[in-house]
């Protein structure tokens, strides 16, 4: 517990029984300036967990998801609550190695396993960065024109260059406050979903039912929704962002420092990671629903343009003159948002790497001059994304292969994290619990089968 946490629960011991004979009007008064320093301290403990939750639903994830709804209406509701506890625990595990190590990912890796793995789970996390960031600049570019007739790979170059600024040039703290809200156009979604009308107790009750049949064109979509849910580039940033979270609050001195955590500190990062992953999860579910409801209800199955996607907001303003137009302002808002707060996430997570692999100086906290290797991989993981927008891929398609990409390159990377997890000579006494080991190995299950069936449907299409 922090200091201004011991005083917080002092002041309000002391209120309460300083005013436990007053009026009911005094006492109620007191009770509503605990609850709001209460409130105010619930805030501050959200950080890391948060900022990785909110960063899940990027545009790629913004695509999948709203393709799977398109394509097959409520058919992968399903997949939800089965990949919700997945996602808690693979999460938990890797801001708790960050905890306790005071490490990245990769330095914990470089110190105790071969270099074989670790350059095998740098490349993979690499390669999947790359074309993901690509991929979601290009659908900023191409959803800003919607309203600005401008060359798209104009303004790509334009998102590239405002990512890379905004990273080097804006203090950390300040950087994260404005991360923690920039989700906050999401909500437009379960707002859709409610303003369109349910069936509820259909809509729940498909979300617990098994398929009955699965074609290849869900099983594609299903390894993009558990890609760009669990996905590798969160392993990296969790674990470096709560290393961070350390030396913000004065826990640790600097990356690599190992301070006895206290279970105070490690409840607040499971709560942190609890609600950062819980809306993730409802986000996509929302999400989902919302485009089954509009766009497959209406006889659009297939999403091919950020107009198209937007279409699945209009029922939210329909009422208003000029809807259509109101529903891509929306609709945009939520992608440039939070593709600007997926894309440093993407090449933060792969300098995070990078420089680890390397020994170099690294942390957002620290400022350019201080530690150049590590901005220069950002920049440079940033540009090498931007080039994929020039070979002719359209931007839509490229969100939902980034995320089914990110499906095959989670599988190895996920057996490398319950490794980790529970290596004693790391961990100690905070290696995984049964139930934490259970649910990573059943991510790890149900990610590779999903990856071996997309590979033999893939290839039987091929032949056939």
């Amino acid at each position: 517990m922090t200091k201004a946490d011991s005083r917080l629960v002092k002041f309000e011991k002391g209120m309460l029984r300083n005013f436990k004979g007053a009026g009911k009007h005094t006492l109620g008064v007191c009770k509503a300036i605990i609850n709001r320093k209460r409130y105010s301290r619930f805030l501050r403990i959200l950080g890391p967990g948060l900022v990785t939750g909110a960063a899940d639903d990027d545009p790629s994830g913004i695509a999948t998801y709203s393709q799977a709804g398109a394509s097959t209406g409520l058919g992968l509701l399903w997949i939800f609550p089965l990949m919700y506890p997945l996602l808690l625990a693979v999460q938990e595990s890797c801001a708790r190695i960050g905890a306790i190590t005071g490490k990245g990912l990769a330095a914990v890796i470089k110190e105790n396993y071969s270099k074989k793995i670790l350059y095998i789970s740098v490349f993979l996390v690499l390669i999947a960065n790359t074309i993901n960031i690509g991929a979601d600049l290009g659908a900023m570019a191409a959803t800003t024109q919607l309203f600005i007739k401008a060359p798209f790979g104009l303004l790509a170059v334009f998102y590239a260059l405002i990512v890379v600024l905004l990273i080097i040039f804006v203090n950390y703290k300040q950087y994260a406050k404005i991360l923690k809200w920039l989700a906050i156009a999401l909500l437009a979604y379960p707002a859709t979903a409610f303003l369109v009308g349910q069936n509820w107790p259909h809509v729940i009750a498909t979300s617990f039912a098994l398929p009955t049949h699965l074609n290849s064109t869900m099983i594609y979509i299903i390894v993009g929704i558990l890609g760009t849910t669990i996905s590798p580039y969160l392993f990296f940033w969790d674990t470096s962002e709560v290393v961070e979270e350390e030396i913000k609050k004065h826990s640790i001195v600097k990356i690599g420092t190992v301070h006895r955590a206290t279970k105070r500190f490690l409840h607040n990062m499971r709560l942190d990671n609890f609600v950062g992953m819980t809306l993730a999860s409802l986000t996509a579910w929302f999400i989902v629903i919302a485009c089954a409801s509009t766009l497959f209800a209406h006889g659009i199955t297939n999403i091919n343009s950020a107009a198209d996607a937007a279409k699945a907001l209009e029922p939210l303003v329909h009422q208003f003159p000029n809807s259509g137009l109101i529903s891509k302002l929306i609709f945009s808002i939520g992608i440039l948002g939070l593709g600007l707060l997926a894309v440093p996430v993407l090449a933060g997570s792969s300098s995070y790497a990078l420089s680890e692999v390397f020994g170099w100086k690294e942390g957002l906290y620290r400022k350019f001059r201080k530690a150049k290797g590590f901005y220069i991989v950002i920049i440079l993981a940033t540009l090498v994304g931007l080039l994929m927008n020039f070979v002719g891929i359209d931007p839509i398609k490229a969100l939902v292969f980034s995320a089914v990409f990110n499906g095959i390159a989670a599988v190895p990377l996920i057996l490398m994290v319950n490794k980790v997890g529970n290596n004693k000579a790391i961990m100690g006494e905070y290696r995984n619990r049964l139930l934490s080991n259970v649910l990573i190995k059943i991510t790890f299950v149900v990610m590779l089968v999903a990856v071996l069936i997309l590979f033999f449907t893939t290839i039987q299409s091929w032949i056939g």
